[in-house]
């Protein structure tokens, strides 16, 4: 029990709730605790029953049976491992900051699904995190299946390829990477790159719920220094390294 509590005490504090709720989300739809109808996203009772929860459960519950089972055990992995390497990495000590990204993504990916009609957003998150972490690290190299080999940059459009490929499906992850994107895009390329507008700034109610701490363990990714907001140094952090190459399954 004590290994399993060190483990759980190891994972970062935004993942760790992250990955437990989507768990939980998912163990009570399948039990029948819950009816999964009440879980995922659908429009008119969004809107006309005002069920205003549905966006938050739809990313949670993911709608496990023998056909999917195996897709929900590789994405749940997929959010421990990146989402834990970005909050650890290029998030280091400003857990309101990875916060209001994941709140940012919540939010487009919520309205891209209702506008395509996608009914459960799991996978779209973990995309639009494995995204924004592959660009954060771009030239490091990963291995994928079969031990192929290549940087970081084109991990999710090669997992959008694979799925594309194995079941047909790939709605889920373009949306994930294009929302990733644009996080991306708005908060470190345009105003820090392009010398553009800064559009997008974490709420002063998540620094005071989740105040920014110095120190603490260095994950995989960093930004370049001419991505460093003003921010970043005003309100602490640490410093760190550029990661290295690694498996998928590396710990």
């Amino acid at each position: 029990m004590s290994d399993i509590a060190d483990w759980i005490g190891g994972i970062p504090l935004i993942t760790r709730y992250w990955f437990f709720l989507t768990v939980g989300f998912t163990i009570v739809g399948k039990i029948g605790l819950v009816n999964p109808y009440y879980l995922v996203l659908l429009s008119d009772p969004f809107f006309k029953q005002f069920q205003i929860w549905r966006p938050i459960s739809a990313m949670l519950f993911y709608p496990v049976n023998p056909m999917t089972g195996f897709h929900y055990l590789v994405n749940l992995y997929f959010l421990y491992q990146y989402s834990s390497r970005l909050e650890t990495g290029l998030f280091d000590g400003r857990p309101a900051d990875y916060l209001f990204l994941l709140l940012f993504n919540w939010v487009c990916i919520a309205i891209a699904s209702l506008t395509v009609g996608l009914r459960v957003m799991m996978v779209a998150g973990v995309m639009s995190v494995i995204y924004i972490w592959a660009q954060a690290n771009k030239d490091v190299t990963v291995s994928f299946l079969f031990g192929t080999q290549f940087k970081a940059f084109y991990l999710p459009w090669v997992i959008l390829l694979f799925n594309l490929i194995v079941s047909s499906a790939f709605i889920e992850e373009l949306i994930g990477n294009l929302v990733g994107h644009l996080y991306f895009f708005l908060m470190y390329k345009y105003p820090l790159d392009l010398g553009g507008r800064s559009f997008l700034s974490t709420p002063q109610i998540l620094y005071r719920w989740l105040p920014n701490r110095r120190g603490g363990v260095s994950g995989f990714g960093v930004p370049p220094a001419s991505w460093r907001r003003p921010a970043d140094d005003h309100q602490g952090g640490g410093r760190h390294n550029w990661g290295r190459g690694f498996r998928l399954g590396d710990e």
